[in-house]
């Protein structure tokens, strides 16, 4: 079975081909980084016009690329939530007009279930990446921070998440505040190779309030790094000739960040592990591209960690279209008449 998958869910406009839900025929990706780069973040309104001028284009190329017409395509499957409302009615639309025009089977998907899907897919060659349930999920995005624990492609229970804000939004405002680049988590990555990740000692987080054994808190880590920065200072630092406060390199900055929001993920997800004795950790979302997070879990060897290739880690058409086949596979579909939300229940708390 061949499906077609759209992912409009914030600022990619993407579509890809894939077969029996593993073989990847087509992956096309119309980032809209340059349009949101002087602003330092996504602009919704901007996002959804790209988004309306793209997608006709974009969904053509993932079909020319595979080598394929619409007549050839068995299904379709769209990010239906969560992300920007605007952003979503247009892949979702789209989407549920090329199924009813060719009388084609349509799924509505929730995207950071297709996240967790993402190592199971296969580009033309590759052994496929196989995965026993149950697992524990880590979903890292600029949207979410969840440790779930996985039973099967479309069932997972809620472990933790962020109480307030997600990892992958503190990297876009650190970045922000201090210049570094958009998108925030790939700037600060680099940065961070060549930055002293001891030259700040920032706080970690102490959810004392109620009970949050794997939740996560990214707020008063940004507030450390921007507002807050020579008060953890390392004291071991060197001082400068006339004894002022040495200045603060951009590289060590991120560094010190980087290390402190990738301890902050390991401590609830290694917690998690121990305590539900699950060793398979899968990882998903924009944030699984970062080096160091991929390194520290490497150091894991008693667990087992998987990663989606990194063009799989970002939003993509491809895992999409995979998970969309096991639902069409089993029988399921949406009515053409569903609509998209931004938001999915229990995948953000409140404190306490």
């Amino acid at each position: 079975m061949k499906v077609l998958g759209i992912e409009s869910s914030c600022d990619e406009c993407a579509a890809a081909v894939v077969e029996d839900g593993e073989r990847v025929l087509s992956n096309v990706v119309a980032t809209q980084i340059p349009f949101h780069a002087k602003y330092n973040g996504v602009v919704p309104e901007i996002a959804s016009r790209m988004h309306t001028e793209w997608i006709y284009g974009v969904v053509q190329e993932a079909l020319e690329k595979a080598s394929l017409s619409p007549a050839d395509i068995d299904g379709v499957a769209a990010t239906a939530h969560p992300g920007l409302l605007g952003s979503l009615l247009v892949g979702l639309s789209f989407a549920k007009a090329f199924a009813w025009a060719r009388k084609l089977p349509f799924i509505a998907i929730n995207h950071m279930l297709a996240h967790l899907y993402a190592p199971r897919l296969s580009l033309t060659g590759e052994t496929v990446q196989q995965v026993d349930y149950p697992f524990l999920g880590l979903l890292v995005s600029g949207g979410h921070s969840i440790i779930c624990r996985v039973e099967n492609f479309d069932d997972i229970t809620v472990l933790g998440t962020t109480i307030d804000d997600a990892v992958g939004e503190a990297f876009d405002k650190v970045s922000k505040y201090y210049g570094f680049g958009y998108p925030g988590g790939a700037y600060i990555d680099r940065l961070a190779k060549t930055g002293n990740p001891d030259a700040f000692h920032f706080p970690m987080p102490s959810l004392h309030k109620g009970d949050h054994p794997y939740d996560l808190s990214y707020s008063g880590l940004k507030t450390a790094v921007i507002n807050q920065l020579n008060q953890f200072r390392n004291s071991k630092a060197a001082s400068a000739p006339d004894g002022a406060t040495p200045a603060s390199r951009p590289e060590d900055i991120a560094a010190s960040f980087q290390k402190t929001a990738v301890e902050i993920l390991l401590r609830s997800l290694l917690r998690a592990a121990e305590d539900t004795g699950l060793t398979t950790i899968v990882a998903g979302g924009g944030v699984a591209a970062n080096s160091l997070l991929r390194a520290r879990l490497a150091e894991k060897t008693e667990l087992r960690c998987i990663f989606p290739p990194l063009e799989f880690c970002g939003d993509n058409g491809a895992m999409i279209a995979g998970i969309g086949y096991q639902y069409l596979a089993r029988g399921d579909r949406s009515p053409l008449n569903v609509v998209a939300s931004a938001r999915v229940q229990g995948f953000k708390k409140k404190y306490p």
